[in-house]
């Protein structure tokens, strides 16, 4: 059991994440909230907790699946987050590019991934999973096994349905809900 109060830091999420106007999310949908991760991805203590259960939630999958062999992040919200958890657990971890560079090594993977490694891909805000998908699809196609999402938030707004659809195990360490959005 985490000596993590999930609901404090639920509400620090919120304290320091909930902005309210017009919004236009990644996914084009329109929103009188945004969530920005930016601004909980950017604090130490906030990361620190957030690492460990993220780890927690690692456990059961290796529970469940078997080994984790490494942990994916997109750039660039999940950068903090995939290092936060890979300090925690002791997992090496790779970035994902949202596109392939056109200099130097012209990856859109960074780091070391051997093929058949088993994957788990850490997510900061979710709505319909996009982003996610397209993370798990270039680690698909460079040949790793994708265990699953973790989510830092998920805005109940279609991504455990897009993930499900998609044959990807989806969990999230947080719902809007959580954080008292409404």
């Amino acid at each position: 059991m985490s000596q993590i109060d999930r609901e404090v830091l639920a509400g620090r999420l919120a304290a320091a994440s909930l902005l309210r106007g017009e919004f236009t999310l990644r996914s084009g949908r329109k929103s009188s909230y945004y969530l920005d991760k930016y601004r909980f991805s950017t604090l130490p203590d906030v990361l620190r907790d957030l690492g460990a259960l993220f780890a927690e939630e690692i456990e059961k999958i290796e529970a469940e699946l078997g080994p984790v062999h490494r942990l994916a992040g997109a750039e660039l919200g999940g950068i903090p987050l995939v290092t936060a958890a890979a300090l925690e657990t002791g997992k090496p971890c790779v970035f994902i590019r949202n596109a392939k560079k056109d200099y130097g090594t012209a990856q859109q993977l960074e780091g070391l991934l051997e093929e058949g490694e088993r994957v788990v891909v850490l997510e900061d805000v979710a709505t319909t999973g996009g982003q996610a998908l397209e993370a798990v699809g270039v680690l698909r196609e460079a040949g790793a096994e994708v265990l699953g999402v973790i989510a830092t938030i998920d805005r109940e707004e279609g991504a455990a349905e897009s993930m499900q659809k998609a044959g990807v195990r989806f969990v999230s360490l947080f719902t809007k809900s959580d954080l008292g959005v409404q």
